[in-house]
């Protein structure tokens, strides 16, 4: 369900209004006008939850004539995305140049129906697990700034995702700050078929050699992205950031193996069931790869 959804979830009628505004501000006003009213970009999570009778809303905002939020700039040190950027545009060469590991999961995203017209924003409003953009902005300890009547606030998308600080009423998700790093990052995931899909497991991980540093972040195995912040400080404590930065097979598996061990615990006096240990067999793996890609 989107968090800009659950105010209105419980409507019984389906939305009668619909509002295209060509600004950030007239679509602030015309949410804090109509407090029952969802904004919708992409739509590609709102209108399956609307198909289904999850969601009546009382109005639509739609945000695809707003420009401004539909690209990106650079601003001190740091990029700003528009959360109205689609996965298709995130997954071209020249934004994968700026930050690899976004580009990465953008192209994983699913069908080309869905990279077309899912966005960014989108995927943060939505907060579904499986969302691909989640563990790379939380890897890269991205920030949010909510456009609102009150004006604008930033925030870190880690408090947006798990509650800390939810949207306020009126409040539309504008941008997304990502500090710009010159540093190896990747993202990988698993899913249950060939091809693009939802994840059964993902992993974003940054090798960041200015603040000596490995961030890693899974997404997929719980309701959002799990920072395993004792094996992120174990590994870093090997690696050998005034030389080569590499570690040995033998240690990027032990890595693995924490991490998964971290995300997906053992439960005392039960044991696990296959399903689970499947899961932390492939979280092991891809945060096995990962870190070896990022070192490599």
């Amino acid at each position: 369900m989107s968090t800009y959804a659950r105010q209105a979830a419980e409507t019984a009628h389906t939305a009668r209004n619909v509002t295209l505004p060509s600004s950030l501000d007239e679509a602030v006003e015309a949410l804090a006008a109509m407090p029952g009213a969802v904004p919708v970009a992409g739509g590609t999570d709102l209108m399956t939850a609307v198909n289904s009778g999850l969601l009546r809303p009382d109005a639509l905002v739609g945000l695809g004539r707003i420009s401004e939020i539909r690209g990106w700039q650079y601003a001190d040190g740091a990029a700003l995305l528009g959360a109205g950027l689609t996965h298709a545009r995130m997954g071209r060469p020249d934004f994968a140049a700026l930050i690899p590991a976004l580009a990465a999961a953008a192209r994983s995203a699913g069908p080309p129906q869905i990279r077309n017209a899912g966005t960014l924003g989108g995927n943060i409003a939505s907060a579904a697990p499986t969302g691909d953009a989640l563990p790379v902005l939380a890897a890269l300890e991205a920030s949010v700034i909510v456009a609102g009547p009150e004006g604008d606030r930033e925030l870190p998308v880690s408090h947006l995702l798990t509650g800390m600080d939810p949207l306020r009423p009126g409040e539309l998700l504008a941008f997304v700050r990502i500090p710009l790093l010159h540093a190896p990052q990747t993202f990988l995931k698993a899913t249950g078929r060939t091809g693009p899909g939802r994840a059964v497991a993902s992993v974003a991980l940054v090798v960041d050699p200015a603040r000596r540093q490995v961030r890693c972040s899974v997404g997929a195995v719980a309701p959002v992205p799990l920072r395993p912040l004792e094996a992120e400080q174990w590994v870093a404590g090997l690696i050998d950031w005034d030389g080569e930065r590499s570690l040995a097979p033998e240690a990027c598996t032990a890595f693995g193996e924490y991490v998964a061990a971290a995300c997906i615990p053992d439960q005392e006096g039960v044991e696990l069931p296959p399903a689970a240990v499947q899961l932390r067999r492939t979280v092991a793996a891809l945060s096995r790869r990962a870190l070896g890609r990022a070192l490599a």
